[in-house]
């Protein structure tokens, strides 16, 4: 559990740096052998590209700097739950762990395809969820 906070906090200073840029503020990190391989955040805007979600980001990251598409060996940590595409990819890429912090109870993977993740995929939930969720919580009271 050390191991997983000091990661979801390497991956909520990325959240920071989305915010900063005024993106919706989730971020990712893709560890593999104790390395920190990706390092990521929402583009939506900057790209404008829906598809380009932190998670997303991180497994194209990821599998380039391994050289191949699968992930087996890897664990992504992620300050919010994955939407449904992006746990749709990161079942494609057969990553090894998801971690996560916020659960998002509106577009969660978990709401809508459950089943999505590969059958050997292990998660792991609410990991500095409270300080995953404030941020998301600030940025969207700042919006309004």
């Amino acid at each position: 559990m050390a191991d997983d906070k000091f990661y979801m906090r390497e991956a909520l200073a990325e959240a920071r740096r989305a915010f900063d840029e005024g993106e919706i503020p989730i971020g990712a990190v893709v560890v593999c052998q104790g390395r920190i391989i990706a390092r990521t955040h929402n583009l939506t805007e900057r790209l404008t590209d829906v598809t380009a979600h932190a998670e997303m980001q991180a497994i194209t990251a990821a599998a380039d700097h391994l050289g191949g598409k699968y992930l087996p060996e890897c664990t992504l940590y992620v300050t919010v739950e994955p939407c449904p595409m992006c746990a749709g990819a990161l079942g494609w890429a057969q990553i090894g762990r998801v971690v996560y912090g916020a659960s998002d109870e509106k577009r969660g993977y978990r709401r809508f395809a459950p089943d999505v993740l590969h059958p050997r995929t292990e998660v792991a939930a609410g990991v500095l969820e409270e300080d995953c969720s404030a941020l998301m919580k600030l940025f969207f009271q700042k919006k309004r």
